[in-house]
């Protein structure tokens, strides 16, 4: 059996045309790794049963929280907790990284217009 070629980065992101919509691009055991753009402000959301990973590929972004913001630059990464209420916002725009278990929903416990469609591959 051949092995499988690398995933691609920039060619990947270059197929995503919306920001807030996570594609999947990898899976290792029961996490997904994800690539997102950012533009604007997302929505205020709670990931109650996991973290969620945020590594920044280009761009910058923030991620917010009621006591208390981090700015996250290229090559940095960041974990918000579990059961942490936060907002990620990039006012110049960011693509980046997310690794999370499969099936959780972007918005978290949110909803609303931002949700994305789960297990989206590209």
């Amino acid at each position: 059996m051949n092995p499988l070629p690398p995933v691609e980065l920039k060619a990947k992101l270059a197929r995503i045309a919306q920001p807030w919509t996570p594609r999947v691009i990898a899976e290792l055991n029961d996490y997904q790794v994800k690539l997102v753009k950012l533009q604007g402000e997302f929505v205020w959301h709670t990931h109650d049963d996991t973290d969620e990973l945020f590594l920044v590929i280009d761009g910058e972004m923030e991620i917010a929280f009621r006591d208390g913001a981090v700015r996250i630059r290229p090559g940095e990464l960041y974990v918000v907790p579990r059961g942490r209420e936060h907002i990620t916002r990039s006012a110049g725009g960011c693509e980046a990284m997310i690794i999370e278990p499969r099936g959780v929903r972007n918005t978290g416990n949110a909803g609303g217009a931002l949700t994305a469609p789960q297990d989206a591959w590209i």
